[in-house]
Protein backbone atom coordinates (compact mmCIF):
# COMPACT_ATOMS: atom_id res chain seq x y z
CA UNK A 1 0.00 0.00 0.00
CA UNK A 2 2.88 2.40 0.70
CA UNK A 3 3.88 2.37 -2.97
CA UNK A 4 0.32 2.71 -4.25
CA UNK A 5 0.31 6.44 -4.83
CA UNK A 6 3.84 6.44 -6.25
CA UNK A 7 2.81 3.80 -8.75
CA UNK A 8 -0.24 5.81 -9.77
CA UNK A 9 1.92 8.91 -10.11
CA UNK A 10 4.43 7.05 -12.25
CA UNK A 11 1.63 5.77 -14.50
CA UNK A 12 0.13 9.24 -14.91
CA UNK A 13 3.57 10.70 -15.55
CA UNK A 14 4.29 8.08 -18.19
CA UNK A 15 0.97 8.76 -19.92
CA UNK A 16 1.47 12.52 -19.82
CA UNK A 17 5.00 12.12 -21.15
CA UNK A 18 3.60 10.85 -24.44
CA UNK A 19 1.16 13.75 -24.84
CA UNK A 20 3.72 15.96 -26.69
CA UNK A 21 4.40 13.21 -29.21
CA UNK A 22 0.71 12.55 -29.79
CA UNK A 23 0.01 16.28 -30.14
CA UNK A 24 2.63 16.91 -32.84
CA UNK A 25 0.36 15.81 -35.69
CA UNK A 26 -2.62 17.70 -34.30
CA UNK A 27 -0.70 20.93 -33.77
CA UNK A 28 1.17 20.72 -37.07
CA UNK A 29 -2.08 19.94 -38.90
CA UNK A 30 -3.65 23.04 -37.36
CA UNK A 31 -0.60 25.13 -38.25
CA UNK A 32 -0.48 23.85 -41.85
CA UNK A 33 -4.24 24.28 -42.30
CA UNK A 34 -4.22 27.88 -41.08
CA UNK A 35 -1.13 28.82 -43.08
CA UNK A 36 -2.34 27.21 -46.31
CA UNK A 37 -5.83 28.68 -45.93
CA UNK A 38 -4.29 32.13 -45.54
CA UNK A 39 -2.16 31.62 -48.66
CA UNK A 40 -5.10 30.33 -50.71
CA UNK A 41 -7.34 33.15 -49.53
CA UNK A 42 -4.72 35.68 -50.54
CA UNK A 43 -4.54 34.12 -54.00
CA UNK A 44 -8.30 34.12 -54.67
CA UNK A 45 -8.51 37.66 -53.28
CA UNK A 46 -5.87 38.70 -55.81
CA UNK A 47 -7.77 37.06 -58.68
CA UNK A 48 -11.03 38.64 -57.53
CA UNK A 49 -9.33 42.02 -57.38
CA UNK A 50 -8.02 41.57 -60.94
CA UNK A 51 -11.54 40.82 -62.21
CA UNK A 52 -12.95 43.80 -60.35
CA UNK A 53 -10.20 46.13 -61.58
CA UNK A 54 -10.56 44.98 -65.20
CA UNK A 55 -14.31 45.56 -65.08
CA UNK A 56 -13.79 48.97 -63.49
CA UNK A 57 -11.39 49.95 -66.27
CA UNK A 58 -14.00 48.90 -68.88
CA UNK A 59 -16.67 51.01 -67.16
CA UNK A 60 -14.32 54.01 -67.09
CA UNK A 61 -13.38 53.63 -70.75
CA UNK A 62 -17.01 53.20 -71.80
CA UNK A 63 -18.16 56.28 -69.91
CA UNK A 64 -15.31 58.36 -71.35
CA UNK A 65 -16.20 57.40 -74.94
CA UNK A 66 -19.89 58.17 -74.35
CA UNK A 67 -19.06 61.53 -72.79
CA UNK A 68 -16.59 62.55 -75.54
CA UNK A 69 -18.55 61.37 -78.61
CA UNK A 70 -21.35 63.69 -79.88
CA UNK A 71 -22.58 60.82 -82.07
CA UNK A 72 -21.69 57.23 -82.66
CA UNK A 73 -20.24 55.36 -85.60
CA UNK A 74 -18.42 58.44 -86.90
CA UNK A 75 -14.68 58.89 -87.43
CA UNK A 76 -14.61 60.97 -84.24
CA UNK A 77 -16.26 58.17 -82.30
CA UNK A 78 -13.74 55.69 -83.71
CA UNK A 79 -10.83 57.88 -82.65
CA UNK A 80 -12.19 58.26 -79.13
CA UNK A 81 -12.84 54.50 -78.87
CA UNK A 82 -9.32 53.63 -80.02
CA UNK A 83 -7.82 56.18 -77.62
CA UNK A 84 -9.83 54.69 -74.72
CA UNK A 85 -8.55 51.23 -75.59
CA UNK A 86 -4.98 52.50 -75.71
CA UNK A 87 -5.38 54.10 -72.29
CA UNK A 88 -6.98 50.95 -70.82
CA UNK A 89 -4.86 47.92 -71.77
CA UNK A 90 -7.45 45.52 -70.35
CA UNK A 91 -10.14 46.74 -72.79
CA UNK A 92 -9.98 44.79 -76.08
CA UNK A 93 -12.92 46.21 -78.05
CA UNK A 94 -15.76 48.76 -77.93
CA UNK A 95 -18.90 47.88 -79.86
CA UNK A 96 -22.15 49.71 -80.73
CA UNK A 97 -25.19 47.56 -81.57
CA UNK A 98 -28.96 47.69 -81.42
CA UNK A 99 -31.08 45.93 -78.84
CA UNK A 100 -31.32 42.85 -81.05
CA UNK A 101 -27.56 42.50 -81.27
CA UNK A 102 -27.17 43.91 -84.79
CA UNK A 103 -23.74 45.55 -84.93
CA UNK A 104 -23.54 49.20 -85.99
CA UNK A 105 -19.83 49.86 -85.56
CA UNK A 106 -16.79 49.21 -83.39
CA UNK A 107 -13.43 50.73 -82.54
CA UNK A 108 -11.52 49.03 -85.36
CA UNK A 109 -14.04 48.88 -88.22
CA UNK A 110 -14.45 45.15 -88.37
CA UNK A 111 -17.07 42.62 -87.39
CA UNK A 112 -16.79 41.63 -83.73
CA UNK A 113 -17.01 37.90 -83.12
CA UNK A 114 -18.67 37.25 -79.76
CA UNK A 115 -21.37 35.07 -78.29
CA UNK A 116 -23.04 35.37 -74.86
CA UNK A 117 -22.35 32.76 -72.18
CA UNK A 118 -24.67 34.31 -69.61
CA UNK A 119 -27.55 36.74 -69.30
CA UNK A 120 -26.87 40.39 -68.61
CA UNK A 121 -26.66 41.02 -64.87
CA UNK A 122 -27.01 44.29 -62.95
CA UNK A 123 -24.21 45.57 -60.71
CA UNK A 124 -25.05 47.45 -57.50
CA UNK A 125 -24.04 51.11 -57.83
CA UNK A 126 -23.60 51.01 -61.64
CA UNK A 127 -25.94 51.87 -64.52
CA UNK A 128 -24.02 49.41 -66.68
CA UNK A 129 -24.73 45.67 -66.79
CA UNK A 130 -22.24 42.85 -67.25
CA UNK A 131 -22.39 39.54 -69.06
CA UNK A 132 -19.93 36.72 -69.67
CA UNK A 133 -19.17 36.21 -73.36
CA UNK A 134 -16.94 34.25 -75.71
CA UNK A 135 -14.89 36.94 -77.47
CA UNK A 136 -13.01 36.50 -80.74
CA UNK A 137 -10.27 33.86 -80.44
CA UNK A 138 -9.66 34.33 -76.72
CA UNK A 139 -9.55 31.04 -74.76
CA UNK A 140 -10.47 32.84 -71.57
CA UNK A 141 -14.07 34.16 -71.42
CA UNK A 142 -14.55 37.92 -71.52
CA UNK A 143 -16.65 40.30 -69.49
CA UNK A 144 -18.95 42.39 -71.61
CA UNK A 145 -19.78 45.71 -69.91
CA UNK A 146 -22.83 47.33 -71.53
CA UNK A 147 -24.59 50.70 -71.29
CA UNK A 148 -28.03 51.01 -72.92
CA UNK A 149 -28.66 54.35 -74.65
CA UNK A 150 -32.20 55.62 -75.31
CA UNK A 151 -33.63 52.13 -75.18
CA UNK A 152 -32.75 51.51 -78.82
CA UNK A 153 -29.05 50.86 -78.86
CA UNK A 154 -26.26 49.83 -76.56
CA UNK A 155 -22.52 50.35 -76.36
CA UNK A 156 -20.30 47.67 -74.86
CA UNK A 157 -16.66 47.21 -73.83
CA UNK A 158 -14.96 43.80 -73.72
CA UNK A 159 -12.26 42.83 -71.17
CA UNK A 160 -10.75 39.36 -70.55
CA UNK A 161 -11.98 37.67 -67.41
CA UNK A 162 -8.33 37.05 -66.41
CA UNK A 163 -5.05 38.42 -67.66
CA UNK A 164 -3.38 34.99 -67.81
CA UNK A 165 -4.37 32.08 -70.01
CA UNK A 166 -6.21 29.00 -68.78
CA UNK A 167 -3.09 26.92 -69.41
CA UNK A 168 -0.99 29.38 -67.44
CA UNK A 169 -3.38 29.13 -64.50
CA UNK A 170 -3.31 25.34 -64.63
CA UNK A 171 0.50 25.34 -64.48
CA UNK A 172 0.43 27.30 -61.22
CA UNK A 173 -2.07 25.03 -59.47
CA UNK A 174 -0.76 22.32 -57.10
CA UNK A 175 -1.61 18.72 -57.84
CA UNK A 176 -5.23 17.88 -57.04
CA UNK A 177 -6.30 21.55 -56.76
CA UNK A 178 -9.25 23.20 -58.48
CA UNK A 179 -9.87 26.87 -59.24
CA UNK A 180 -13.16 28.00 -60.68
CA UNK A 181 -14.91 31.27 -61.38
CA UNK A 182 -18.69 31.36 -61.23
CA UNK A 183 -21.52 33.83 -61.18
CA UNK A 184 -23.48 34.24 -57.98
CA UNK A 185 -26.39 32.65 -59.82
CA UNK A 186 -24.37 29.42 -59.81
CA UNK A 187 -23.31 29.42 -63.48
CA UNK A 188 -19.72 28.21 -63.76
CA UNK A 189 -17.72 30.50 -66.03
CA UNK A 190 -14.23 29.00 -65.86
CA UNK A 191 -12.82 25.84 -64.23
CA UNK A 192 -9.10 25.04 -63.98
CA UNK A 193 -7.54 21.88 -62.57
CA UNK A 194 -9.30 18.77 -61.29
CA UNK A 195 -13.04 18.71 -61.79
CA UNK A 196 -14.11 18.93 -58.15
CA UNK A 197 -17.49 19.90 -56.74
CA UNK A 198 -16.83 22.93 -54.53
CA UNK A 199 -20.27 22.96 -52.88
CA UNK A 200 -19.98 19.29 -51.92
CA UNK A 201 -16.38 19.35 -50.66
CA UNK A 202 -16.15 22.81 -49.06
CA UNK A 203 -17.28 21.53 -45.66
CA UNK A 204 -14.96 18.51 -45.59
CA UNK A 205 -11.85 18.43 -43.41
CA UNK A 206 -10.11 16.61 -46.24
CA UNK A 207 -10.10 19.75 -48.39
CA UNK A 208 -9.04 23.36 -47.96
CA UNK A 209 -11.74 25.58 -49.40
CA UNK A 210 -11.74 29.36 -49.87
CA UNK A 211 -13.74 31.81 -51.95
CA UNK A 212 -13.82 35.53 -52.65
CA UNK A 213 -16.20 37.91 -54.40
CA UNK A 214 -15.05 40.40 -57.05
CA UNK A 215 -16.18 43.55 -55.25
CA UNK A 216 -19.83 44.32 -56.03
CA UNK A 217 -19.77 42.20 -59.19
CA UNK A 218 -21.91 39.06 -59.20
CA UNK A 219 -18.73 37.01 -59.67
CA UNK A 220 -17.02 34.70 -57.17
CA UNK A 221 -13.68 32.91 -57.28
CA UNK A 222 -13.41 29.55 -55.54
CA UNK A 223 -10.43 27.33 -54.73
CA UNK A 224 -10.21 23.72 -53.51
CA UNK A 225 -7.05 21.89 -52.45
CA UNK A 226 -6.77 18.41 -50.84
CA UNK A 227 -5.37 18.94 -47.35
CA UNK A 228 -3.14 15.87 -47.68
CA UNK A 229 -1.36 17.47 -50.64
CA UNK A 230 -0.85 20.72 -48.74
CA UNK A 231 0.27 18.87 -45.59
CA UNK A 232 2.92 16.95 -47.53
CA UNK A 233 4.90 20.16 -47.87
CA UNK A 234 5.52 20.21 -44.11
CA UNK A 235 7.46 16.94 -43.89
CA UNK A 236 10.62 18.68 -42.67
CA UNK A 237 8.74 20.43 -39.88
CA UNK A 238 7.08 17.13 -39.03
CA UNK A 239 10.46 15.47 -38.47
CA UNK A 240 11.79 18.45 -36.50
CA UNK A 241 8.80 18.78 -34.16
CA UNK A 242 8.54 15.02 -33.65
CA UNK A 243 12.20 14.93 -32.61
CA UNK A 244 11.71 17.84 -30.21
CA UNK A 245 8.54 16.26 -28.82
CA UNK A 246 10.35 12.98 -28.19
CA UNK A 247 13.09 14.82 -26.31
CA UNK A 248 10.55 16.76 -24.27
CA UNK A 249 8.57 13.60 -23.53
CA UNK A 250 11.73 11.88 -22.34
CA UNK A 251 12.41 14.78 -19.98
CA UNK A 252 8.86 14.64 -18.63
CA UNK A 253 9.14 10.91 -18.08
CA UNK A 254 12.43 11.31 -16.22
CA UNK A 255 10.96 14.06 -14.05
CA UNK A 256 7.91 11.96 -13.25
CA UNK A 257 10.06 8.97 -12.34
CA UNK A 258 12.32 11.13 -10.19
CA UNK A 259 9.40 12.77 -8.43
CA UNK A 260 7.70 9.45 -7.81
CA UNK A 261 10.92 8.02 -6.42
CA UNK A 262 11.60 10.95 -4.11
CA UNK A 263 8.01 11.76 -3.24
CA UNK A 264 7.23 11.73 0.43
CA UNK A 265 3.48 12.03 -0.08
CA UNK A 266 1.78 9.45 2.15
CA UNK A 267 0.75 6.46 0.15
CA UNK A 268 -1.88 5.29 2.64
CA UNK A 269 -5.56 5.63 1.95
CA UNK A 270 -6.43 9.28 2.52
CA UNK A 271 -10.09 8.72 1.83
CA UNK A 272 -10.29 6.04 4.52
CA UNK A 273 -8.35 8.24 6.95
CA UNK A 274 -10.85 11.08 6.43
CA UNK A 275 -13.72 8.69 7.02
CA UNK A 276 -12.14 7.59 10.31
CA UNK A 277 -11.58 11.20 11.46
CA UNK A 278 -7.82 10.77 11.46
CA UNK A 279 -7.47 14.34 10.14
CA UNK A 280 -7.64 16.24 13.44
CA UNK A 281 -8.00 19.97 14.16
CA UNK A 282 -5.29 21.64 16.26
CA UNK A 283 -6.04 25.09 17.68
CA UNK A 284 -3.50 27.92 17.74
CA UNK A 285 -4.49 30.93 19.89
CA UNK A 286 -5.05 34.35 18.32
CA UNK A 287 -4.21 37.23 20.68
CA UNK A 288 -5.43 40.79 21.02
CA UNK A 289 -2.24 42.86 20.87
CA UNK A 290 -3.76 45.69 22.90
CA UNK A 291 -5.32 43.77 25.78
CA UNK A 292 -3.31 40.55 25.67
CA UNK A 293 -6.59 38.67 25.79
CA UNK A 294 -7.59 35.62 23.78
CA UNK A 295 -9.29 36.57 20.53
CA UNK A 296 -9.81 33.08 19.26
CA UNK A 297 -7.78 30.52 17.44
CA UNK A 298 -6.64 29.24 14.10
CA UNK A 299 -7.30 25.56 13.67
CA UNK A 300 -4.50 23.67 11.94
CA UNK A 301 -5.10 20.15 10.69
CA UNK A 302 -2.83 17.20 11.50
CA UNK A 303 -3.02 13.61 10.36
CA UNK A 304 -2.95 11.32 13.40
CA UNK A 305 -2.17 7.81 12.21
CA UNK A 306 -3.40 4.85 14.29
CA UNK A 307 0.21 4.06 15.24
CA UNK A 308 0.55 7.51 16.83
CA UNK A 309 2.57 9.12 14.04
CA UNK A 310 1.63 12.76 13.39
CA UNK A 311 1.77 13.81 9.73
CA UNK A 312 1.95 17.60 9.15
CA UNK A 313 -0.43 19.12 6.59
CA UNK A 314 2.36 20.20 4.24
CA UNK A 315 2.81 16.54 3.33
CA UNK A 316 -0.75 15.79 2.20
CA UNK A 317 -2.65 19.05 1.60
CA UNK A 318 -1.49 19.52 -2.01
CA UNK A 319 -2.27 15.90 -2.79
CA UNK A 320 -5.68 16.17 -1.13
CA UNK A 321 -6.54 19.24 -3.20
CA UNK A 322 -5.27 17.75 -6.47
CA UNK A 323 -7.14 14.49 -5.92
CA UNK A 324 -10.41 16.13 -4.88
CA UNK A 325 -10.14 14.82 -1.30
CA UNK A 326 -9.82 18.37 0.10
CA UNK A 327 -13.60 18.82 -0.05
CA UNK A 328 -14.58 15.80 2.12
CA UNK A 329 -11.59 16.59 4.36
CA UNK A 330 -12.93 20.12 4.94
CA UNK A 331 -16.39 18.74 5.72
CA UNK A 332 -14.85 16.35 8.26
CA UNK A 333 -12.98 19.23 9.89
CA UNK A 334 -16.14 21.33 10.08
CA UNK A 335 -18.00 18.48 11.78
CA UNK A 336 -15.22 18.02 14.34
CA UNK A 337 -15.02 21.74 15.00
CA UNK A 338 -18.76 21.85 15.57
CA UNK A 339 -18.30 19.14 18.20
CA UNK A 340 -15.15 20.71 19.72
CA UNK A 341 -16.25 24.36 19.90
CA UNK A 342 -20.01 24.28 20.40
CA UNK A 343 -19.83 24.79 24.17
CA UNK A 344 -17.05 27.38 23.87
CA UNK A 345 -18.95 29.31 21.21
CA UNK A 346 -21.87 29.70 23.60
CA UNK A 347 -19.60 31.05 26.34
CA UNK A 348 -17.80 33.31 23.83
CA UNK A 349 -20.54 34.37 21.38
CA UNK A 350 -18.23 36.92 19.71
CA UNK A 351 -15.81 34.21 18.60
CA UNK A 352 -15.50 33.86 14.82
CA UNK A 353 -14.71 30.45 13.33
CA UNK A 354 -12.91 30.73 10.00
CA UNK A 355 -12.85 27.79 7.62
CA UNK A 356 -10.33 27.62 4.81
CA UNK A 357 -11.95 26.73 1.48
CA UNK A 358 -10.11 25.35 -1.52
CA UNK A 359 -10.58 26.39 -5.13
CA UNK A 360 -12.73 23.31 -5.74
CA UNK A 361 -15.33 24.53 -3.23
CA UNK A 362 -16.14 27.47 -5.50
CA UNK A 363 -17.08 25.44 -8.58
CA UNK A 364 -20.66 24.96 -7.38
CA UNK A 365 -22.91 26.09 -4.55
CA UNK A 366 -22.74 22.74 -2.73
CA UNK A 367 -20.48 24.19 -0.01
CA UNK A 368 -23.23 26.63 1.05
CA UNK A 369 -25.64 23.74 1.53
CA UNK A 370 -22.96 21.80 3.45
CA UNK A 371 -22.44 24.72 5.82
CA UNK A 372 -26.17 24.94 6.42
CA UNK A 373 -26.41 21.20 7.06
CA UNK A 374 -23.48 21.10 9.52
CA UNK A 375 -24.00 24.31 11.49
CA UNK A 376 -27.72 24.92 10.99
CA UNK A 377 -28.81 23.17 14.20
CA UNK A 378 -25.63 23.66 16.21
CA UNK A 379 -24.79 26.22 18.95
CA UNK A 380 -22.36 27.78 16.48
CA UNK A 381 -24.29 30.43 14.57
CA UNK A 382 -23.63 31.33 10.95
CA UNK A 383 -22.44 34.81 11.89
CA UNK A 384 -19.61 33.19 13.87
CA UNK A 385 -18.22 31.65 10.67
CA UNK A 386 -15.54 33.18 8.47
CA UNK A 387 -14.47 31.40 5.28
CA UNK A 388 -10.91 31.87 4.06
CA UNK A 389 -9.70 31.95 0.47
CA UNK A 390 -6.01 32.00 -0.37
CA UNK A 391 -4.37 34.65 -2.55
CA UNK A 392 -1.76 32.14 -3.70
CA UNK A 393 -4.38 30.66 -6.04
CA UNK A 394 -6.67 33.54 -7.07
CA UNK A 395 -10.26 32.66 -7.90
CA UNK A 396 -11.71 33.50 -11.29
CA UNK A 397 -14.45 36.07 -11.39
CA UNK A 398 -17.07 33.53 -12.51
CA UNK A 399 -20.80 33.14 -11.77
CA UNK A 400 -20.07 30.03 -9.64
CA UNK A 401 -17.52 31.86 -7.47
CA UNK A 402 -19.79 34.87 -7.01
CA UNK A 403 -22.72 32.59 -6.19
CA UNK A 404 -20.79 30.76 -3.45
CA UNK A 405 -19.50 33.99 -1.89
CA UNK A 406 -22.95 35.58 -2.07
CA UNK A 407 -24.50 32.48 -0.51
CA UNK A 408 -22.06 32.50 2.41
CA UNK A 409 -22.58 36.22 2.93
CA UNK A 410 -26.35 35.67 2.85
CA UNK A 411 -26.01 33.26 5.77
CA UNK A 412 -24.30 36.01 7.74
CA UNK A 413 -20.81 34.58 7.44
CA UNK A 414 -17.72 36.54 6.43
CA UNK A 415 -14.90 36.09 3.89
CA UNK A 416 -11.19 36.31 4.74
CA UNK A 417 -8.24 36.62 2.36
CA UNK A 418 -5.42 34.35 3.55
CA UNK A 419 -1.75 34.72 2.52
CA UNK A 420 -2.38 38.37 1.59
CA UNK A 421 0.43 39.89 -0.44
CA UNK A 422 1.86 36.60 -1.71
CA UNK A 423 -0.21 36.37 -4.90
CA UNK A 424 -0.97 38.65 -7.84
CA UNK A 425 -4.30 40.13 -6.78
CA UNK A 426 -5.02 43.83 -6.47
CA UNK A 427 -7.45 46.11 -4.70
CA UNK A 428 -10.09 45.61 -7.41
CA UNK A 429 -9.83 41.82 -7.15
CA UNK A 430 -10.14 41.80 -3.35
CA UNK A 431 -12.98 44.32 -3.38
CA UNK A 432 -14.84 42.33 -6.03
CA UNK A 433 -14.74 39.19 -3.89
CA UNK A 434 -16.25 41.01 -0.92
CA UNK A 435 -13.42 40.26 1.53
CA UNK A 436 -14.08 41.19 5.18
CA UNK A 437 -10.79 40.08 6.79
CA UNK A 438 -7.23 40.23 5.44
CA UNK A 439 -4.58 37.91 6.92
CA UNK A 440 -1.02 39.13 6.44
CA UNK A 441 1.35 36.29 5.59
CA UNK A 442 4.26 35.55 7.92
CA UNK A 443 6.85 36.31 5.23
CA UNK A 444 6.03 40.01 5.69
CA UNK A 445 5.98 39.76 9.48
CA UNK A 446 9.46 38.18 9.31
CA UNK A 447 10.73 41.45 7.78
CA UNK A 448 10.37 43.10 11.18
CA UNK A 449 13.73 42.90 12.95
CA UNK A 450 14.83 44.35 16.30
CA UNK A 451 15.15 48.10 15.87
CA UNK A 452 13.11 48.17 12.64
CA UNK A 453 11.25 51.46 12.24
CA UNK A 454 9.71 50.95 8.82
CA UNK A 455 8.78 48.00 6.56
CA UNK A 456 7.30 49.58 3.38
CA UNK A 457 5.79 46.38 1.94
CA UNK A 458 4.13 45.44 5.21
CA UNK A 459 2.98 48.98 5.84
CA UNK A 460 1.48 49.05 2.34
CA UNK A 461 -0.50 45.86 3.01
CA UNK A 462 -1.81 47.25 6.27
CA UNK A 463 -2.82 50.51 4.55
CA UNK A 464 -4.55 48.55 1.77
CA UNK A 465 -6.56 46.52 4.27
CA UNK A 466 -7.61 49.69 6.10
CA UNK A 467 -8.61 51.37 2.84
CA UNK A 468 -10.84 48.38 2.09
CA UNK A 469 -12.38 48.56 5.56
CA UNK A 470 -11.16 45.05 6.40
CA UNK A 471 -10.06 43.59 9.71
CA UNK A 472 -6.40 42.57 9.86
CA UNK A 473 -4.83 39.42 11.32
CA UNK A 474 -1.03 39.06 11.36
CA UNK A 475 0.28 35.49 11.10
CA UNK A 476 3.61 34.05 12.24
CA UNK A 477 4.39 36.56 15.01
CA UNK A 478 7.38 35.15 16.89
CA UNK A 479 9.12 38.08 18.61
CA UNK A 480 8.16 40.89 20.93
CA UNK A 481 9.56 43.42 18.44
CA UNK A 482 7.15 42.13 15.79
CA UNK A 483 4.18 42.36 18.12
CA UNK A 484 5.06 45.92 19.16
CA UNK A 485 5.62 47.05 15.55
CA UNK A 486 2.29 45.59 14.39
CA UNK A 487 0.41 47.13 17.31
CA UNK A 488 1.93 50.53 16.53
CA UNK A 489 0.58 50.23 12.98
CA UNK A 490 -2.96 49.54 14.21
CA UNK A 491 -2.90 45.74 13.80
CA UNK A 492 -4.91 44.33 16.70
CA UNK A 493 -5.05 40.57 16.03
CA UNK A 494 -2.01 38.33 15.78
CA UNK A 495 -0.97 34.72 16.17
CA UNK A 496 2.35 32.94 16.36
CA UNK A 497 4.69 30.92 18.55
CA UNK A 498 5.40 33.90 20.78
CA UNK A 499 1.92 33.36 22.16
CA UNK A 500 1.35 29.61 21.80
CA UNK A 501 1.77 26.74 19.34
CA UNK A 502 -1.13 24.78 17.91
CA UNK A 503 -2.91 22.96 20.76
CA UNK A 504 -5.20 19.99 20.91
CA UNK A 505 -8.78 20.84 21.72
CA UNK A 506 -8.44 20.01 25.43
CA UNK A 507 -5.44 22.26 26.02
CA UNK A 508 -6.97 25.04 23.97
CA UNK A 509 -10.21 24.94 25.95
CA UNK A 510 -8.28 25.18 29.21
CA UNK A 511 -6.42 28.23 27.91
CA UNK A 512 -9.62 29.81 26.54
CA UNK A 513 -11.49 29.37 29.82
CA UNK A 514 -8.54 30.67 31.81
CA UNK A 515 -8.48 33.84 29.71
CA UNK A 516 -12.25 34.17 29.45
CA UNK A 517 -12.23 37.04 31.90
CA UNK A 518 -10.13 39.09 29.48
CA UNK A 519 -12.36 41.62 27.65
CA UNK A 520 -13.36 40.30 24.24
CA UNK A 521 -14.37 42.77 21.54
CA UNK A 522 -16.05 42.63 18.17
CA UNK A 523 -12.86 41.41 16.46
CA UNK A 524 -12.68 37.98 18.11
CA UNK A 525 -11.57 35.39 15.60
CA UNK A 526 -11.10 31.63 15.65
CA UNK A 527 -9.72 30.35 12.36
CA UNK A 528 -9.97 26.86 10.99
CA UNK A 529 -7.18 26.79 8.45
CA UNK A 530 -6.87 23.35 6.94
CA UNK A 531 -3.81 24.22 4.85
CA UNK A 532 -1.67 25.90 7.51
CA UNK A 533 1.64 24.27 8.20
Amino acid sequence: MKAKFSHVLMLLGALLAFVPILSVDYLLDAYARNKELSALQARVNEISAQINDSTASAVTALRQVIADSPSFCTPTFTDFAQRAIENSPNVKQILVENMDGVQYCDAFGRSVQHSPLSDSLPVPGLTETIAIAKFAEMAIPAIKVTQVLGGVRRISAFVPLLASSQEGLADTLPKGAMLDIALTSGLQVLAVGDGLDYDQLAGSNEYLAVQSFAGELPVKVRYLLPFADARAGYADLDVLFTTLACMFSACLLLIALRYARRSRVPSFDLERAIGRNEIKPYYQPVINLRTGGLVGCEVLCRWEKPNGQIVPPGVFIDYAEASGMAIPMTLSLMQQVRYDLSDLSQKMPGMKISINLFEGHFRDVGIVEDVQAIFGNSPISFDQLVFEITERRPLENSPAVNSVISGLHALGSRIAMDDAGTGHSNLAYIATLGVDVIKIDRIFVDMIKPGTTQVPVLDGLIAMAKDLGCEIVAEGVETEAQAIYLRSRGVIQAQGYIFAPALKVGAFKELALALQATPVGYSNVADIDSDAA
